[in-house]
Protein backbone atom coordinates (compact mmCIF):
# COMPACT_ATOMS: atom_id res chain seq x y z
CA UNK A 1 0.00 0.00 0.00
CA UNK A 2 1.40 3.40 -1.00
CA UNK A 3 -0.43 5.40 0.86
CA UNK A 4 -3.15 4.38 3.73
CA UNK A 5 -6.27 6.66 4.05
CA UNK A 6 -7.04 7.46 7.49
CA UNK A 7 -9.53 6.03 9.58
CA UNK A 8 -12.41 8.41 10.79
CA UNK A 9 -11.28 7.77 14.68
CA UNK A 10 -7.30 8.46 13.00
CA UNK A 11 -8.97 12.15 12.84
CA UNK A 12 -9.21 13.43 15.95
CA UNK A 13 -11.99 15.14 15.46
CA UNK A 14 -14.08 17.02 17.96
CA UNK A 15 -17.62 16.87 19.56
CA UNK A 16 -20.68 19.52 18.39
CA UNK A 17 -20.28 20.26 22.24
CA UNK A 18 -16.42 20.88 21.69
CA UNK A 19 -17.20 23.25 18.94
CA UNK A 20 -19.19 25.19 20.63
CA UNK A 21 -16.07 26.09 23.15
CA UNK A 22 -13.76 26.83 20.69
CA UNK A 23 -12.36 30.72 20.18
CA UNK A 24 -14.34 32.89 18.50
CA UNK A 25 -13.07 32.57 14.56
CA UNK A 26 -14.80 36.25 13.77
CA UNK A 27 -15.77 34.80 10.82
CA UNK A 28 -19.70 34.42 9.91
CA UNK A 29 -21.93 33.14 7.31
CA UNK A 30 -25.17 35.24 6.33
CA UNK A 31 -26.87 33.06 3.62
CA UNK A 32 -29.21 35.31 2.01
CA UNK A 33 -32.75 33.71 0.77
CA UNK A 34 -30.81 30.29 -0.65
CA UNK A 35 -33.32 28.62 -1.99
CA UNK A 36 -32.02 24.87 -2.07
CA UNK A 37 -31.77 23.17 1.46
CA UNK A 38 -28.99 20.83 -0.13
CA UNK A 39 -27.24 24.12 -0.76
CA UNK A 40 -27.77 25.05 2.96
CA UNK A 41 -26.41 21.89 4.22
CA UNK A 42 -23.59 22.12 2.19
CA UNK A 43 -22.60 25.72 3.88
CA UNK A 44 -23.02 24.33 7.45
CA UNK A 45 -20.58 21.66 6.61
CA UNK A 46 -17.95 24.08 5.25
CA UNK A 47 -18.86 26.41 8.32
CA UNK A 48 -17.96 23.38 10.45
CA UNK A 49 -14.46 22.46 8.75
CA UNK A 50 -13.43 25.72 9.48
CA UNK A 51 -14.52 26.84 12.83
CA UNK A 52 -17.27 29.49 11.75
CA UNK A 53 -18.72 31.40 14.71
CA UNK A 54 -21.87 31.46 13.33
CA UNK A 55 -24.33 30.94 10.36
CA UNK A 56 -27.15 33.37 10.03
CA UNK A 57 -29.90 31.86 7.99
CA UNK A 58 -32.44 34.57 6.19
CA UNK A 59 -35.53 34.82 4.50
CA UNK A 60 -36.42 32.21 2.63
CA UNK A 61 -33.48 29.95 3.48
CA UNK A 62 -34.25 26.38 4.62
CA UNK A 63 -33.83 25.69 8.89
CA UNK A 64 -33.04 23.00 10.45
CA UNK A 65 -34.49 20.44 11.31
CA UNK A 66 -34.69 19.40 7.79
CA UNK A 67 -33.47 16.06 6.00
CA UNK A 68 -32.95 17.87 3.68
CA UNK A 69 -29.80 20.19 5.48
CA UNK A 70 -29.05 17.26 6.95
CA UNK A 71 -28.22 15.10 4.47
CA UNK A 72 -25.57 17.43 3.44
CA UNK A 73 -24.80 19.20 6.30
CA UNK A 74 -23.86 15.81 7.89
CA UNK A 75 -24.94 17.00 11.65
CA UNK A 76 -22.86 19.97 11.30
CA UNK A 77 -26.07 21.96 12.10
CA UNK A 78 -26.12 20.94 15.50
CA UNK A 79 -22.37 22.08 16.01
CA UNK A 80 -22.02 25.00 13.95
CA UNK A 81 -24.52 27.97 16.11
CA UNK A 82 -27.08 29.54 13.97
CA UNK A 83 -30.17 31.31 13.98
CA UNK A 84 -32.59 32.47 11.42
CA UNK A 85 -33.46 36.11 10.59
CA UNK A 86 -36.38 36.92 9.03
CA UNK A 87 -34.53 39.72 5.94
CA UNK A 88 -30.74 39.81 5.29
CA UNK A 89 -30.70 43.60 5.34
CA UNK A 90 -31.88 43.42 9.26
CA UNK A 91 -29.15 40.84 9.78
CA UNK A 92 -26.39 42.67 7.93
CA UNK A 93 -27.05 46.11 10.03
CA UNK A 94 -27.28 44.21 13.61
CA UNK A 95 -23.94 42.54 12.81
CA UNK A 96 -22.31 45.65 11.70
CA UNK A 97 -24.13 47.81 14.80
CA UNK A 98 -21.99 44.75 17.01
CA UNK A 99 -18.48 45.92 15.38
CA UNK A 100 -18.87 43.13 12.20
CA UNK A 101 -17.23 44.37 8.75
CA UNK A 102 -20.26 42.64 6.44
CA UNK A 103 -18.95 41.41 3.33
CA UNK A 104 -21.04 41.05 0.03
CA UNK A 105 -19.46 37.91 -1.62
CA UNK A 106 -20.67 39.63 -5.31
CA UNK A 107 -19.61 40.59 -8.35
CA UNK A 108 -20.06 44.39 -8.22
CA UNK A 109 -18.21 47.73 -10.22
CA UNK A 110 -16.02 48.21 -6.77
CA UNK A 111 -15.69 44.65 -5.76
CA UNK A 112 -12.45 43.66 -4.34
CA UNK A 113 -10.48 40.00 -5.75
CA UNK A 114 -10.25 37.21 -3.28
CA UNK A 115 -6.45 36.65 -2.89
CA UNK A 116 -5.18 39.71 -3.99
CA UNK A 117 -7.38 42.93 -4.02
CA UNK A 118 -8.26 41.80 -0.82
CA UNK A 119 -6.58 40.77 2.31
CA UNK A 120 -8.35 39.58 6.24
CA UNK A 121 -6.93 42.29 9.00
CA UNK A 122 -6.32 40.45 12.28
CA UNK A 123 -8.47 41.21 14.65
CA UNK A 124 -11.64 42.40 12.59
CA UNK A 125 -14.63 40.61 12.62
CA UNK A 126 -15.71 39.73 9.23
CA UNK A 127 -19.32 38.30 8.32
CA UNK A 128 -19.91 36.96 4.76
CA UNK A 129 -22.98 37.27 2.83
CA UNK A 130 -24.08 34.32 0.04
CA UNK A 131 -26.70 35.23 -2.23
CA UNK A 132 -29.69 33.41 -3.79
CA UNK A 133 -28.28 30.59 -6.64
CA UNK A 134 -30.34 32.61 -9.34
CA UNK A 135 -30.07 36.58 -8.34
CA UNK A 136 -26.90 36.64 -6.11
CA UNK A 137 -27.00 39.11 -2.95
CA UNK A 138 -29.86 41.37 -3.19
CA UNK A 139 -28.84 44.80 -4.42
CA UNK A 140 -30.13 46.58 -0.87
CA UNK A 141 -28.26 43.81 0.95
CA UNK A 142 -25.20 45.10 -1.32
CA UNK A 143 -25.42 48.55 -0.90
CA UNK A 144 -25.81 48.31 3.21
CA UNK A 145 -22.65 46.14 2.98
CA UNK A 146 -19.41 47.22 4.14
CA UNK A 147 -17.47 46.26 0.61
CA UNK A 148 -17.79 43.49 -1.97
CA UNK A 149 -15.22 40.60 -2.51
CA UNK A 150 -15.38 38.73 -5.88
CA UNK A 151 -14.16 35.13 -6.54
CA UNK A 152 -11.79 36.05 -9.67
CA UNK A 153 -12.70 33.22 -12.77
CA UNK A 154 -11.61 32.90 -15.64
CA UNK A 155 -13.92 30.64 -17.67
CA UNK A 156 -17.03 30.92 -19.76
CA UNK A 157 -19.76 31.00 -16.54
CA UNK A 158 -19.90 34.28 -14.91
CA UNK A 159 -20.76 32.19 -11.08
CA UNK A 160 -19.87 29.57 -8.91
CA UNK A 161 -22.71 27.12 -7.27
CA UNK A 162 -23.36 29.26 -3.77
CA UNK A 163 -21.88 26.36 -1.95
CA UNK A 164 -18.85 25.91 -3.86
CA UNK A 165 -18.55 29.63 -3.22
CA UNK A 166 -18.85 29.39 0.40
CA UNK A 167 -15.96 26.67 0.69
CA UNK A 168 -13.85 29.06 -1.77
CA UNK A 169 -13.94 32.12 0.10
CA UNK A 170 -14.01 30.80 3.61
CA UNK A 171 -10.69 29.29 2.89
CA UNK A 172 -9.18 32.12 1.70
CA UNK A 173 -10.30 33.86 4.89
CA UNK A 174 -8.77 31.30 7.27
CA UNK A 175 -5.65 30.00 5.17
Amino acid sequence: MKDRKLLNIELGRISPAEYKELPPSGLAVVLDNIRSAHNVGSAFRTADSFGIDRVFLCGISAVPPSAEIHKSALGAEDSVPWEHVDDTLEAVRRLQSDGWTVVAVEQTVHSLKLGSGFHREPGRKYALVFGNEVSGVRQDVVDACDLSLEIPQYGTKHSLNVSVSVGVVLWEMVR
